[in-house]
């Protein structure tokens, strides 16, 4: 840890107290004192704050663009062909809603599903819009993903029609299964409404893709064929935000109004961080901004290399939105100790600086890490095996710090990228737009809205894996509560006794965590070290 220089008077003193510290925490009266209370207070930022579970520091790892059933369909149950890392599932493995049966072998979609092997790690972006996701699930039938959201453009693959139909399995996806054999698992996570990957981020950090206003608006925010529309003042699709450098403002920007979970956080003087790679800029513009040029680095050539010239791109990062939470010039902090705290750059960080920090033993309370474009998932720009090599080194890495006992971290995705997934989300959250809303079909609505009810959210959309890794998550489980991204903000406000957001945001609705932890025992310090190729354990 960088240490400001001090005079030999000063660092006497401290030498001395610390000497007087060491003497008095002899005492094993006081030993057994710490000893009962570490497991509620949370030191942030010079305060205590009550926590409600052991959980000290909470990590969410988003990812990008995957159904359930695309890295679940046949889970525990892998093919184990020649030549591809074998996974055999515990006896003791509880049931999962998967793909079986007749819907997996006679299929009332145009194509059936199919396997992808460990050879074929990249494919096509899949259609993931508001209304082609709704139009897929056709009412609950789901046998509309290849008329609607299988890929149509930049695509030359010969068999892109029945891609949305196929999944992976335990010999190319082995750690997410290995991690499920080893932690909890939830089988009934969804996004919190239909559509791409700037409402998934949304819905993480507020639960809320409404209050927004477009910036520099252009020509083309008319043009329909895009999908970069703001309808009724909610995001239906991808634009980048008003308060970035990066954003590519040759297009219009969006702004976020009201509040989320990094202003609660921040409010109670709680640590916290957004950690992107890439965040660093690299390029200082003529006018004065800064422009995030970190180049790509896979193992594996996308399809589409060409579109993926970057480990950052300003859509993934909700924070800047909203400019209360934004670091629009992506400055550096004052220095290590302030990251997680209130400086300059505002709790918007490069992802490096989240093991500059945690690895000095001050890893803040909350954490979301996103990683390079190439390793995030996301079909076309990323793939399962460079996915894997992120998330089997980044837990590896963090399982082998000292706070690790009392950290949890959640691995989930944005949205589902349009693949195939068998489970019609529930409708918590009713739409009538006639033009975009589209259900029940090319007439059909989501429902009505009460009055007064925010327009163009429907959901839940599509169903996403969730894990839990951690000391406290039950082993080997599937949880098959009904929970959502939103479940993530809920987890957040209630652990750390933030309140909730308001505004008609969806935490107020959201399923709860907390049985996929078990606090109920006292818990030896659980560790699974991966081997980051193959998946399989060390």
């Amino acid at each position: 840890m960088q240490v400001h220089p001090l005079d030999k008077k000063k660092l006497t003193t401290i030498v001395l107290a610390l000497v007087i510290m060491a003497l008095i925490l002899l005492d094993a009266s006081l030993l057994s004192f710490a000893a009962a209370v570490t497991i509620t207070p949370s030191q942030t930022a010079g305060t205590t704050t009550t926590i409600a579970t052991p959980i000290k520091h909470l990590i969410v790892i988003f990812q990008e663009n995957i159904s359930f059933d695309h890295y679940f369909a046949t889970y525990p149950n892998a093919k184990n062909v020649p030549g591809e890392p074998t996974f055999h599932a515990s006896p003791n493995t509880p049931s999962v809603n998967n793909l079986s049966g007749g819907l997996l072998y006679n299929n009332t979609n145009r194509y059936q599903p199919f396997r992808f092997d460990r050879s074929r790690p990249v494919t096509c972006d899949m259609i993931h819009d508001y209304t082609a996701e709704q139009l897929a699930t056709n009412g609950g039938l789901l046998d509309k993903f290849v008329n609607y959201t299988s890929p149509t453009k930049h695509c030359n693959d010969p068999d892109k029609l029945k891609q949305v139909m196929g999944y992976y399995d335990g010999n190319t996806v082995t750690a997410l299964w290995n991690y499920a054999q080893h932690f909890a698992m939830s089988d009934n996570f969804f996004s919190t409404t239909f559509g791409p990957s700037v409402l998934g981020h949304l819905n993480l950090i507020s639960g809320q893709t409404h209050d927004a206003t477009i910036v520099n608006p252009k020509g083309k925010e008319t043009d329909m064929s895009d999908g970069f529309r703001i309808i009724n003042g909610t995001v239906i699709g991808n634009k980048d935000p008003a308060f970035d450098d990066c954003s590519n403002s040759t297009f219009s920007l969006i702004a976020m109004k009201g509040r989320n979970i990094g202003d609660l956080l921040t409010s109670k003087n709680i640590t916290w961080g957004w950690f992107s790679a890439g965040f660093i800029p690299s390029v200082l513009t003529s006018n004065g901004k800064w422009y995030c040029s970190s180049s790509y680095k896979g193992t594996l050539l996308p399809i589409n290399n060409t579109n993926n010239k970057h480990d950052y791109y300003p859509d993934v990062e909700p924070f800047q939105y909203y400019s209360s939470t934004a670091n629009p010039h992506h400055l550096s902090p004052i220095s290590i100790p302030m990251i997680g705290r209130s400086d300059k750059a505002n709790h918007q960080y490069n992802l490096t600086m989240f093991w500059d920090t945690a690895e000095r033993g001050n890893l803040p309370s909350v954490s979301f890490i996103k990683a390079p474009t190439y390793q995030q998932g996301h079909p076309a720009l990323s793939n399962p095996l460079d996915e894997q090599t992120f998330l089997v080194n980044t837990l590896n890495r963090l399982q082998k710090i000292y706070q690790w006992n009392s950290t949890a971290v959640i691995i989930t995705y944005d949205d589902s990228d349009g693949w195939y997934d068998h489970v019609m989300p529930p409708i918590v959250s009713q739409s009538n737009d006639p033009i975009h809303d589209r259900l029940l079909g090319k007439a059909g609505l989501c429902g009505h809205a009460p009055t007064g009810a925010y327009q163009d959210r429907c959901g839940y959309g599509p169903r996403l894996p969730l894990l839990i890794i951690s000391p406290y998550a039950k082993i080997n489980y599937v949880d098959h509560s009904l929970t959502d991204q939103t479940s993530i903000i809920r987890f957040i406000e209630d652990n750390w006794h933030l309140g909730r957001l308001g505004n008609q945001s969806f935490d107020s609705k959201a399923g709860s965590l907390l049985n996929m932890f078990n606090f109920t025992t006292s818990h030896n310090v659980k560790r699974l070290f991966l081997n980051p190729l193959s998946g399989l354990e060390r």
